[in-house]
């Protein structure tokens, strides 16, 4: 069983202004692979806010961190930037996909900056606020996370086709 931490990125959420829909479906997609949600926790747009939460769940030792909002063009949308001062090594394949097979549901799925990547054994993958884009993106990349986690972990060997 995997470990996996979510982080919401919203202002007004953090403002209790909105709801958790998307963490949520994040929480709901996740527990259905039977991989263990520790925590949900929700930040403002603030990049210290964002890189912060994300460095206490890999210091928690947590396998997979999905975040979802902040990944778009708004002034206040800093996820990638947060992420990208937090991981050591990118993982640009996921977001490529996401976006790739999102974009023939919505063009405007080419707009996200989500990015993906690595930091220490702990992945982490941004998805975008709305719970229906979370279920698409996630749809895309669950099929290969559960792999991608036990070779990173450890629990699995280096990545070979399967025929």
């Amino acid at each position: 069983m995997f470990r996996v931490a979510v982080l919401t990125v919203s202002d007004k959420g953090a403002r209790g202004e909105r709801e958790d829909l998307s963490g949520q479906a994040v929480k709901e997609l996740v527990a259905d692979q039977g991989w263990q949600v520790d925590e949900i926790r929700m930040v403002s747009d603030d990049l210290a806010a964002i890189t912060g939460a994300l460095l206490d769940f890999v210091t928690a030792g947590v396998d997979l961190v999905l975040t979802t909002g902040g990944t778009g063009l708004g002034p206040r949308d800093n996820t990638p930037e947060a992420t990208l001062a937090v991981i050591e090594r990118e993982v640009p394949g996921l977001a490529e996909a996401m976006r790739w097979e999102t974009f023939k549901i919505t063009p405007r799925a080419i707009l996200s900056r989500a990015v993906a990547g690595i930091r220490g054994k702990t992945l982490i993958v941004n998805l975008p606020g709305s719970p229906q884009a979370v279920r698409e993106c996630l749809g895309v990349i669950l099929p290969v996370l559960g792999h991608a986690l036990g070779v990173l972990t450890g629990r699995e060997q280096e990545c070979a086709r399967k025929e």
